[in-house]
């Protein structure tokens, strides 16, 4: 006897034994038992008989006549496995996006949870589906999911002179990188040779879903001050970028000793002291961090140096 697999036990199915053919005399009397040994001595009966659950294996059936004479007969017990679709599986689509499910050839009848009869299911969106497919005479229900494609996300961006690297998290490697218009791609994530002022950064993964973008500004770079006094050159002044959220603005000598902090209160500016007198003339480096008043906050760090050239 072969009958379809449970649904809350694959691997058991429920069989009528009271149909299986066991004998052709008539009349007969029959009792179920699980075992040889139990249908020999008339142990452990099978009482519900046409709702016997079983995994793959045997039953046994004593069969009386008319004069009470009886035999022992065997009944095979074939659970029938769900065939499920190895074709159906999770996809991932930009969230804009259509694609097709395919549940695959061989089944006897397909029915999807939007009504559909058809192997394939064309141009569906994100969401959760299933179809029911009927093989063998026994239904299994099969789940998918289309889901959407994980933003890239841009981290951080790393400002130096005039090159700007992007860091980006998530979505699906490897990235595509653009500047200022998502046309022309490259690989690499660092811009060189860019403009003072306003830049917007795209980034793609393997999906080629709409771009993340970020617009950052790239300061006036200012590489000397000569602190004089004659008004001209005597302070690095970032208080254009004075907007920007949680704006730092720190000087440090060549052992990396910061002789200088900007903030609010001083706007941003520095004049080559360090606590109202003048540093030795030579190089150093500054480092500016802020996140941009975007949806993503995006973290900027911006690094260069300056000559400050302190004349009497």
């Amino acid at each position: 006897m072969s009958e379809c697999f449970l649904e809350i036990d694959e691997t058991k199915a429920k069989f009528n034994l009271t149909i299986a053919a066991v004998s052709t005399e008539t009349p007969i009397t029959k009792k179920y038992y699980p075992t040889f040994v139990d249908a020999s001595n008339g142990t452990n009966e099978i009482l519900v008989a046409d709702a016997y659950i079983s995994g793959n294996g045997v039953a046994y059936v004593r069969v009386y006549n008319s004069n009470q004479c009886y035999a022992i007969a065997k009944v095979n017990l074939k659970v029938i496995p769900p065939k499920r679709s190895p074709l159906l599986v999770d996809k991932i689509i930009c969230i804009d996006s259509r694609t097709n499910l395919d549940a695959g050839p061989g089944y006897q009848s397909y029915q999807w949870n939007t009504g559909a009869t058809t192997q394939v299911l064309s141009g569906v969106s994100v969401g959760d589906y299933w179809v029911i497919l009927k093989d063998n005479g026994c239904f299994v229900k099969q789940f998918v999911s289309v889901k959407k494609a994980e933003d890239p996300v841009i981290t951080e961006l790393e400002i130096s002179n005039n090159t700007v690297t992007v860091h980006v998290t998530g979505g699906k490697a490897p990235y595509q990188y653009a500047v200022d218009a998502p046309t022309n791609w490259q690989d690499s994530n660092v811009f060189t040779g860019l403009t003072r002022g306003q830049h917007t950064f795209y980034v793609k993964d393997t999906y080629n879903c709409t771009p993340t973008s970020v617009e950052v500004t790239v300061p006036n770079l200012i590489n000397a001050i000569t602190p004089n006094g004659d008004n001209k050159n005597d302070v690095i002044d970032y208080s254009e970028l004075a907007y920007k959220d949680n704006l730092t603005f720190v000087i440090y000598d060549r052992y990396g000793n910061k002789i200088f902090t900007g903030d609010k209160f001083n706007n941003y500016k520095w004049d080559g002291k360090h606590y109202d007198k003048k540093i030795v003339t030579g190089t150093y480096w500054y480092h500016i961090n802020w996140n941009e008043p975007n949806k993503q906050k995006t973290p900027i760090k911006y690094t260069g140096w300056i000559l400050v050239k302190n004349i009497d």
